[in-house]
């Protein structure tokens, strides 16, 4: 089992991790002035800061505008739509009981019956789910694959599957988008973009992006020859569900054919056509709502963790899954390796990282998930202290996020620091792996950024042709790009399309075995 004691001591202050060579990480004073060894590995990505001094955080956090316009008296009946369409059944019954003069007594005693039923069982139901009774903006902050969502200005980030482009959300509820093959960055802007928590670009397409916002799914059409750096927001699509709301995470499937979207409220997984703007639910009891999805690369399983103490493994196929419970907490974050038969995971609150593996078997138990009954511990990255130049340094604790390379020989780890303990700090950690014939997991070193930044957000490249690239989002606002140099290793490739059958016995049955017809 792997631990923090077999790392190298992280670099002093002041001094930075440039890139991986000859397994070694080199640092570097700073990134304006890498040395020319760097120069000559021709990585031309910008390195960018974005820090919250020059970002206006938003005025207004309501969930519609309409408190800015005068007031107008609709109809009961429109009023009860709106209602609906907003908050759901609470919000239609709430608007009928206030209604007296224009709906029948035995209507509006009807409504007052019911609603003072629907608050009971909702009181109930917020005992055993807390997060229930949180605001939006903190329920996204808790949920968030950012370590400091409130505070730091990048708040998601998001390279394109296929080129050298990527996406920023930024505090001021803005998205940027930077193309290495052109000067222009168009700036996303749109009504309903609210406190952005996470976003996905579609595969196999040059200009479909996913916003995961409070109140709905944003789908930008950026096209990529356009010189105009202010789309109007005519080219975003809304896609919304009544009690669908705040959405924390989204997954495409790898051939780009649906869309995945969770909310922490809602017990439901949705499962979009993004062109007919159809959905479908995945709903299974237990859980309080589901809070992180990740969609295998071979495109057979998607991970859905939930706000309790229960994740799922869902196959791509049948749409039936797996119940896993959880010893001690919520699963908080993660990741598949790049042939879809491992998965790395880990606990909130935990220091421990686990592991699934699933085997692929010859259709004779089509339509199961299978897989280990039991998760093995691979790595405990419990706090540890090590000796620099500038005195003793504590690092390790609870893991918040993770990351595999799509070649599957790195992986990047961001461990939180405990606030309470002096000298602790959140650090990114980075992992040599190897899935096949047998795993390992390996230590590779800490990558560090400039004095009094920490690790927020990270991304692999998803196409990087010389090793692994990893983009860090530090909480100065900094973008930076790590290259890691190595001759990848031949993994077998898998058509996005295919859904190898899984072997188990904890599988239920999913009423929807076709999501979507063809017209």
């Amino acid at each position: 089992m792997c631990s923090l004691d077999l790392f190298r001591a992280p670099l002093p202050e002041g001094e930075v991790t440039l890139y991986e060579y000859n397994n070694e990480l080199v640092p570097g004073a700073s990134y304006e002035s890498p040395p020319p060894s760097f120069q000559a590995q021709c990585i031309d990505l910008p390195v960018l800061m974005l820090p919250k001094e020059i970002l206006k955080a938003p005025g207004r956090l309501e969930h519609s505008s309409k408190d800015a316009f005068i007031y107008y008296q609709e109809t009961v009946w429109k009023r009860c739509i709106n209602a609906w369409r907003e908050v759901g059944l609470s919000g239609l019954l709430d608007e009928i009981a206030k209604s007296e003069d224009e709906v029948p007594t035995w209507l509006k005693r009807g409504s007052c019956c019911a609603l003072t039923v629907c608050r009971w069982l909702s009181s109930f139901h917020s005992s055993l789910f807390p997060h229930l009774s949180m605001k939006s903006e903190d329920m996204i902050a808790e949920f968030s694959q950012a370590v400091d969502w409130t505070g730091c200005s990048l708040r998601a980030f998001a390279w394109h599957p296929h080129t050298s482009k990527f996406a920023v959300a930024l505090l001021d509820d803005s998205i940027r988008v930077y193309n290495v093959n052109s000067t222009t960055i168009p700036t996303l802007k749109h009504r309903l973009q609210k406190n952005v928590a996470a976003m996905a670009w579609k595969p196999l397409c040059a200009s479909l992006l996913t916003v995961a916002c409070q109140s709905c799914i944003l789908v930008w059409h950026v096209d990529p020859t356009s010189l105009s750096t202010r789309p109007s927001s005519g080219c975003a699509q809304v896609l919304s569900h009544p009690g669908h709301s705040p959405i924390t995470s989204l997954a495409w499937s790898p051939a780009g054919e649906m869309l995945l979207s969770a909310s922490p409220v809602d017990t439901s997984m949705l499962v979009w056509d993004v062109s007919t703007e159809n959905c479908v639910p995945l709903q299974r009891v237990g859980g309080g709502g589901v809070t992180y999805l990740a969609w295998s690369p071979d495109g057979s399983k998607v991970l859905a963790a939930t706000p309790s103490g229960v994740f799922r493994v869902w196959e791509a196929q049948m749409w039936t899954c797996e119940r896993w419970p959880t010893l001690k907490g919520r699963c908080q974050t993660g990741c598949w390796s790049s042939d879809g038969s491992r998965l790395l995971f880990a606990v909130h609150g935990e220091s421990l990282i686990y592991s699934l593996s699933f085997t692929e078997h010859d259709g004779e138990l089509q339509g199961q998930v299978g897989g280990a009954k039991t998760a093995t511990v691979l790595a405990d990255l419990s706090e540890t202290t090590f000796e620099t130049e500038n005195g003793v340094v504590r690092i390790g604790g609870e893991i918040h996020s993770m990351t595999w390379d799509p070649s599957g020989q790195r992986l990047a780890v961001i461990i939180k620091g405990d606030p309470t303990v002096e000298r602790s700090r959140t650090v990114l950690a980075v992992f040599r792996t190897r899935n096949s014939p047998v795993f390992e997991l390996l230590p590779c070193g800490f990558i560090q950024g400039e004095k009094g930044s920490e690790p927020q957000l990270m991304s692999f490249h998803p196409c990087f042709q010389k090793g692994a690239l990893l983009t860090v989002c530090w909480s100065t606002g900094r973008i930076t790009h790590v290259p890691f140099y190595f001759v990848n290793s031949h993994y077998p490739r898998f058509s996005p399309s295919y859904s190898p059958t899984m072997a188990g016995s904890r599988v239920y049955s999913s009423n929807v075995p076709e999501l979507f017809s063809e017209n």
